[in-house]
């Protein structure tokens, strides 16, 4: 062993390989598969199913913005004994549309599985819309409260 082989420099250029040889790792799933989406994804597309089934029957709810926030703002109001909000609304204003938030963590902790979050996502629009409109949630969706 008289002429030992040098080992080979690596260089600023990406690797081909991981240091196994096998190769890099690609993404789990494509992009249009749910398992990609993040649950921030997935939640606001809850919110969209449920404004495009009330849309139906009340297209005025296109005139308003429908947010997600991750949780409540405190703005000088405390909630010590009350529960943390599930969402709220804005009334239009000077030209601005109204708006209806719904908060995605408080939801989540109250929720177990995809379907209870949906139907409470649902109930917590509704409640919203109802209170902008000026009407009753029954009156926004005849389903409401049941199960």
């Amino acid at each position: 062993m008289d002429n030992p082989v040098p080992p080979r420099a690596t260089g600023p250029g990406p690797r081909r390989r991981d240091r196994h040889g096998r190769g890099m790792r690609g993404p789990i799933a494509p992009p249009q598969v749910p398992l990609a989406a993040s649950r921030a994804e997935a939640f606001a597309d809850l919110v969209q199913d449920s404004v495009e089934r009330l849309e139906r029957r009340w297209p005025q709810l296109a005139d308003i913005d429908f947010l997600v926030l991750e949780v409540p703002r405190l703005d000088g109001q405390s909630w010590n004994d009350e529960a943390v909000p599930l969402g709220g609304s804005v009334p239009a204003r000077e030209g601005r549309p109204a708006r209806v938030v719904v908060y995605r963590r408080p939801v989540e902790i109250r929720t177990k599985g995809r379907d209870e979050r949906a139907a409470l996502v649902h109930e917590v629009v509704v409640e919203q819309v109802a209170e902008v409109l000026g009407l009753t949630p029954e009156t926004v969706d005849p389903r409401y409260g049941e199960d």
